[in-house]
């Protein structure tokens, strides 16, 4: 045991973060959140917004796992939360191509999995149901965009191209290019459902 503790601690990516991933999913991310505001890139005062420096932090996190300074970055990202109310760090698989639209209450479980390019608001709650036919958390699909006070629960699929509107609750599986509204809520098939709700980089 304590020889395979020093083996580890021997490697030199033990004791660096992956700048190459942190570069690679912030600066996409930086680049994805200033399409979305119809511009090449952010402002100096939107890059101090505190959903712009949670995304730093929280790629940073995600850059270093398995070395040293994974303790520390989580520190920094849980603290960071507790001033945000953003809770990813459930969730340390969130691949490039994220927009926080507003500080607030945002729950992602750990289970929960995704394909990339997703817009999250305010009072988003992503959770897992732990009984019944729909047990587990949700797999999304690329371009989503979930807006303020909804709730995706259970072992379901989202599609690509996919809107959830405000106050809308989704507990089943939502085929691609649709907007689902309501609680109880209904889908309606709408090609380009996203236009216009998320970034887009080419």
């Amino acid at each position: 045991m304590i020889e395979m503790v020093f083996k580890k601690m021997l490697k030199v990516n033990f004791w660096k973060i992956d700048i190459d991933k942190f570069q690679e999913l912030y600066g996409y991310d930086l680049r994805f959140n200033a399409s979305f505001r119809g511009k090449d890139k952010l402002s100096r005062n939107e890059m101090k917004m505190f959903q712009i420096k949670y995304l730093k932090y929280y790629r940073k996190a995600q850059a270093a796992q398995g070395t040293v300074w994974s303790r520390y970055y989580m520190h920094k990202l849980v603290k960071f939360s507790h001033k945000t109310g953003i809770q990813l760090y459930e969730n340390m698989n969130l691949p490039k191509g994220l927009i926080i639209g507003h500080p607030g209450t945002v729950i992602i479980n750990g289970s929960a999995t995704f394909e990339g390019n997703l817009m999250l608001t305010h009072g988003v709650t992503i959770g897992r149901d732990i009984r019944g036919k729909r047990a587990g958390a949700p797999h999304f699909g690329k371009n989503v965009c979930i807006r303020c006070n909804s709730t995706v629960v259970g072992g379901i699929n989202i599609g690509d191209d996919v809107l959830i509107a405000p106050n809308t609750f989704v507990n089943f599986d939502v085929p691609s290019h649709s907007i689902v509204i309501g609680n109880p809520a209904t889908i309606h098939h709408r090609d380009n459902a996203t236009e216009g709700h998320i970034g887009k980089v080419e």
